[in-house]
Parts: structure tokens; sequence; C-alpha cells
């Protein structure tokens, strides 16, 4: 059978490194991988439906499949992951000392249903009682004008999240004092050049984020896979084959980490850094597939569902191509 072409896009992460330089191969195709920042990779992807197989953001992906339109089929490869206490970014003259000092506040955020906003939020209601209702949501781009959103909301009526004016940025509005928080993935650049009264809620965000892993168990789940829905729907094997080579690429990834004799990642400490890494976490402390992902995959669709992002509260499986939810036993 011929081989058939496909393209991929994604961020070259190290964890897909190998299928960009052709190590691993998707078995049945032929593979032009694009490199592409997430935020291009996202906009073409679900604007201009240019790729077979795309790095999705996985909140607004739930959003899609509860409306019943979602674009791509989603394999349980989360390519991008991240804690994010670090994405807390306060004026530290309102005196908010604590998570809890966030209600009632005025809160930027790019785009409200972002993972990168539902993470944090549903710290804020799971560990200090903080519901989504009970803050002043104000949307719009970090650094240029303008921003949308990808997927419509069908928030509660009165749901308080408005859209900042046209001609402004949520960093600039931090700065300026408008706002009295950001929850962004991107640091904001007023932060960046130390502008005065900005600080991280979080400052020491790695001890924070260690101690929410050792009390939830939980790595949030930022970014995962999809398969374009036409193609899937033509091509049925194709979503266990990438899976698979995304599997794959990953375990090379992870066995770089941890060479010894010539590092293979350019930091100085890096083995000593897996060593740390792996006694919070464990030996595979990035897992792929839905069994080994359920506990953060559940938290994310009550999520979802509590902040008025998806219209119903989706099983964990409705989420994935059933060829993907379990492996094959020998």
């Amino acid at each position: 059978m011929k081989n058939i072409p496909i393209t991929i896009a994604a961020w070259d992460y190290d964890r897909v490194r190998a299928l960009i330089d052709g190590r691993v191969g998707v078995e049945g195709c032929d593979v032009t991988f694009i490199a592409l920042t997430p935020e291009e990779c996202f906009h073409r992807a679900y604007r201009h439906r240019e790729f077979e197989v795309s790095e999705i953001g996985f909140s607004p992906y739930i959003n899609s499949v509860a409306r019943g339109i979602p674009d791509y089929v989603a394999i349980p490869a989360f390519v991008s992951r991240s804690f994010r206490h670090s994405a807390i970014y306060i004026r530290d003259d309102r005196g908010i000392d604590s998570p809890a000092d966030l209600k009632g506040r005025r809160v930027g955020v790019p785009e409200y249903q972002l993972s990168a906003a539902l993470w944090p939020r549903g710290m804020l209601a799971d560990d200090y009682g903080i519901k989504a209702h009970q803050i002043n949501w104000l949307q719009g781009g970090l650094e240029q004008p303008g921003r949308d959103d990808r997927f419509p909301l069908t928030l509660p009526a009165g749901f308080p999240l408005e859209k900042i004016p046209q001609n402004a940025t949520l960093s600039g509005m931090l700065e300026a004092g408008q706002l009295d928080a950001l929850f962004t993935a991107r640091a904001p650049s007023c932060y960046l050049r130390g502008a005065p009264n900005v600080r991280r809620l979080f400052e020491d965000f790695r001890c924070a984020e260690a101690e929410y892993f050792r009390r939830s168990g939980i790595f949030p789940i930022m970014h995962a896979v999809g398969i374009r829905r036409d193609m899937h729907e033509r091509h049925p094997w194709l979503a266990a084959s990438v899976y698979k080579a995304f599997v794959r690429a990953k375990r090379i990834a992870d066995a770089d980490l941890g060479e010894v004799v010539a590092l293979k990642v350019g930091l100085p400490w890096v083995v000593q850094e897996l060593a740390a890494t792996r006694a919070v976490m464990g030996e595979d402390f990035w897992p792929y597939g839905v069994a080994e992902n359920r506990k953060t995959l559940e938290a994310m669709t009550r999520y979802s569902f509590e902040q008025g992002i998806s219209l119903r509260r989706l099983g964990v499986e409705e989420l994935f191509a059933p060829s993907t939810l379990d492996d094959y036993k020998i």
C-alpha cells in the first residue's frame, strides 16, 4: 500500500525532535514536519485547517468537543505541560498577598478558555474556595491589541468577563495599574522590564508547584496532538500510527536527558536536575496515554465545566481517538 502524505505541525520540543529529523517515522505515512510556535500553529490549524496533524490547545479542544464541533480528534500525546503558579502576575500595591486576595479583583487573561488560565482558576477553586465568577475577568491581547477567542463561549448570564479596549494590551494595563492581576503563560513585557509594582504572585513558584504536585498528583496538561477529523474518518488507522510515533520520539528525548558521558542537553547539572525531578514526580514524570493521565484529565474536564467553558462535563474517553485509549497485549 502506498504511504499517505501528512504534514505535522508542532513546536520543536525535545520530545518531538526525533520526528522532525526523521529518526522516528509514522507508519504508513510520508511526513513533512513544520516547526511552529504554538500561537501560529493553533491559528493556522483552526482558522485554515492546513495540517493533517497538529499540536492543539487542550482546553479549547475540550470546549469544541462539548459543542460537537471539533475539527480535530486528539491522541494522548501531551507535548506541552506546565505548572501554572508561575503564570499569575500581580500588582504588589493592591494588598494581594495570597491567592485568596484575588477574589473580586480585575484580572486580565489573553483568552478565558486557555489551558494556562483554566489550571490556575482550578487551583484557586480547589485550594482557596474562589470560584471563577468571583473574579472580574478582562480579556484581550497580551502584547498586541485585538486578540479574539478561537471558539465561542456560552457563559452564564451576567458572568464577569469583558473585553479590554481595542487599542489596549494586558501588559500595558497591568503596568498602568488598570488591572490588579494577570494570568498568562508568556511573561508580560512589563514584568520582564522590571516595571514598578509588577511581580509574580508566587515568586518561588518552583517550591509552590512541587508542593502542589505532592498534594494533588497533577501535572497540568496544556497541549495535545490532534488528527484533522476528515483524515481520521478517511484513515482510521492513522491515529494509532501517529500516537506510536510520538511515544517513540519521547522515549528518545527521555534517554537524552540522562546521558552522562557527554551531555546532550545544554545545562551543566541536567542529570542532577533530572534526579531531583524524579524524586518528586516519579520515573516517568511526563507520561503520555489516557490511563497514565486519568486524574489530570478528570480534573481538567471538571474545571472546564465548572468554569463555564464546556457546555457539559465530558468523560475522558470522549476526548480521544478510540484506537489510542488502550494498548494491545501479547
